[in-house]
């Protein structure tokens, strides 16, 4: 499907899905796909390559090794930025005034984060860099950033020190990213230590809510932070009315931004 003026960022994000769809791409296949020149083709890969998220060829591009068990965050904010914006705008509508609430890393997180200027009187524990930095900028008032050691390539904390910190804390809500979520498994992460930190947001909060777009659904990561019965509801771009009925089955509330 072809796709018409689009911006750089949103086309730069679309060729990193082809590429990693694809395993390579040639510049002629990404010129007639998006509809740009060749040169303009050249300079995104030259970007994408620079940021560290594929590798250039003569005349094209490849995936990058898969050796790495997790993309860091320069390479999630690339992905899915568009469904990001509505994920998180709909998980806006459920925070309230004066609610305290647990962010989680990631990138659907953060783009949540940088939407809280609009609610009064917020108080957010968070363990990640970024997210802690657009709460300043933005002015919250009361932003507990959580100590422990600095996970490399990912601008967050994890370790006993921040697990033992959350385990002294009861807060209304809990915003959380997942790297794969199943109905028989719930959600899960790649990573161990996170998953650790993970399970104590959970505990801390009255109310868990996953935010991830549909790629996530029915992937199993390494990994689970969460079973079904603890999660209360799901923030999702979209979802087919089968996947929607399943949810309802297990209990869970969904907010979608469509329904197939």
């Amino acid at each position: 499907m072809l796709i018409l003026a689009m911006f750089a960022e949103e086309r730069k994000q679309k060729i990193l899905e082809y590429v990693r769809e694809h395993k390579k791409a040639t510049v002629q296949q990404l010129c007639d796909a998006y509809e740009v020149s060749s040169a303009t083709i050249r300079n995104d890969l030259r970007e994408l390559e620079g940021s560290g998220l594929l590798l250039r060829t003569h005349g094209g591009a490849i995936v990058k090794s898969k050796a790495k068990f997790e993309l860091g965050t320069n390479e999630k904010k690339v992905l899915y930025k568009s469904e990001k914006a509505e994920i998180a705008e709909k998980a806006l509508e459920l925070i309230e005034d004066g609610d305290t609430i647990i962010l989680d890393t990631g990138t659907t997180t953060l783009e949540l984060a940088g939407k809280l200027g609009r609610r009064k009187n917020l108080t957010i524990v968070t363990n990640d860099l970024d997210t802690a930095l657009v709460l300043d900028e933005i002015g919250i008032e009361r932003v507990i950033m959580l100590g422990g050691i600095l996970r490399n390539g990912f601008h967050c904390t994890l370790g006993n020190k921040a697990k033992e910190f959350l385990d002294e804390l009861q807060v209304d809500k809990a915003f959380m990213g997942v790297n794969g979520f199943t109905f028989e498994k719930g959600a899960s992460t790649p990573d161990l230590q996170h998953a650790e930190i993970k399970k104590a947001m959970v505990t801390a909060a009255s109310q868990v809510y996953l935010m991830f777009d549909r790629s996530k659904l029915g992937r199993k990561a390494f990994a689970r932070f969460a079973e079904p019965q603890e999660i209360d509801c799901v923030i999702i771009d979209e979802i087919a009315k089968e996947e929607l009925s399943a949810f309802e089955d297990t209990g869970i509330e969904v907010h979608a931004v469509s329904v197939l």
